[in-house]
């Protein structure tokens, strides 16, 4: 079978909607040949048609003083998109989307990329060990929705460590560092951030993570005995945001490994299962606000600075501490693995998740992607 990279997993047939007033027509003479012949052409590949330029329709028709434009729109898709397309189909119902990027007007793109996980999913189901490549290589494309991320991301642990991580015989004899280190490189590559200069697997993010898990040794005090990182509020009106002009204080020192249980072995260490725990859960976390502080940040790589800010917005946030305080109170039974794996899924996938990651984001200045800075820049660590 070919590598999954030479595979391909999904097509969308993109049309932009026509507006028959204005003499244009939906399919070219080269596409209608494809659409009669797409099952010799596709084979069983999961196709979906996608309807550019949505809005475009709308704002014709809200111009033509429709009563409901966008029940109008609907029918207008209905009747000169949808239905010339089954007709050169011979009636197969492809599924398809109506979409537009365009700013403010966004819509549809979600519930595409939802749809186009969701055929490759079952498409790729039954072909073995091809099931979670196939799943990265389709998840980790898609740089809009980080659930589906925390989703895959969950679908590889539970494949590969986390029924056992309180009971491995896998980890044995090896340090916590080593374990640890497997752990984040599956994680980080599930996001599939542009990191060409690799600093989510650099000694020194690694090292702030696990000082992160180490408070759950030391937990910190409360709010007030932290420097935050500076947000909106703090800011003049017609000032520059402090986060342009001032590096991010992290409150670790950073490629320091301060916790010792680090590098004790595996079978050793009191209460491993909460390490892992903490580790997968707040590493899970702090990418998800990466996700989105950066999802305005297209083409361009990813910085020190911006990891920094994510790794920090978490570490002052009540979400980390409640996180913390969760699995400290969790009391792990020998032989019941599967409690372990119930509680990280209720961490990562609570239904307060996206609240939490909306409040930790809440009032900081817009992210500017441009500039980057040292780790142990503005450095404050303990």
């Amino acid at each position: 079978m070919p590598d999954v990279k030479d595979q391909l997993h999904a097509v969308w047939l993109c049309f932009q909607v026509p507006v028959l007033k204005y003499g244009e027509r939906l399919l070219e003479d080269g596409v209608e040949a494809l659409l009669k012949d797409g099952k010799g052409v596709l084979g069983d590949t999961p196709t979906i048609v996608v309807f550019t330029k949505y809005d475009r329709l709308v704002s014709y028709v809200r111009k033509q003083k429709a009563t409901d434009p966008e029940a109008e729109a609907k029918r207008y898709l209905e009747t000169y998109c949808i239905e010339p397309i089954q007709h050169f189909t011979g009636g197969a119902v492809i599924p398809y989307i109506a979409v537009s990027s365009k700013r403010k007007c966004e819509r549809g793109l979600e519930e595409l990329i939802n749809l186009t996980q969701g055929m490759v999913s079952k498409s790729f189901s039954s072909q073995g060990d091809t099931v979670l490549a196939v799943h990265l290589a389709a998840a980790g494309a898609q740089r809009m929705l980080p659930t589906l991320k925390i989703e895959l991301s969950m679908e590889v642990g539970k494949q590969r460590y986390w029924r056992a991580l309180a009971s491995s015989t896998e980890f044995r004899n090896y340090t916590m560092l080593n374990c640890l280190g497997v752990i984040h490189t599956d994680i980080v590559l599930v996001w599939n951030f542009y990191d060409p200069d690799d600093h989510l697997n650099s000694k020194e993010f690694r090292s702030l993570m696990m000082s992160m898990v180490g408070e759950l040794d030391a937990p910190s005090g409360s709010p007030a005995d932290r420097t935050p990182v500076p947000r909106n509020d703090t800011f003049a009106s017609n000032s520059v945001p402090l986060l342009t002009l001032v590096p991010v204080t992290l409150p670790f020192v950073a490629c320091i490994i301060l916790v010792t249980w680090a590098y004790e072995t595996y079978q050793r260490l009191q209460k491993v299962h909460q390490k892992f725990m903490a580790y997968i859960v707040d590493l899970t976390h702090v990418l998800e606000i990466l996700f989105l502080l950066t999802a305005d940040a297209r083409g361009k790589k990813l910085t020190r600075r911006a990891i920094k800010l994510a790794f920090r917005t978490y570490y002052d946030s009540l979400w980390m501490r409640n996180v913390h305080t969760e699995i400290r109170r969790f009391e792990n039974r020998v032989g019941a693995q599967d409690l372990v794996l119930e509680k990280i899924t209720s961490l990562i996938s609570s239904d307060e998740a996206e609240v939490e990651v909306r409040a930790a984001l809440e009032g900081l200045p817009p992210f500017q992607p441009d500039g980057d800075e040292e780790w142990d820049d503005g450095q404050q660590g303990r």
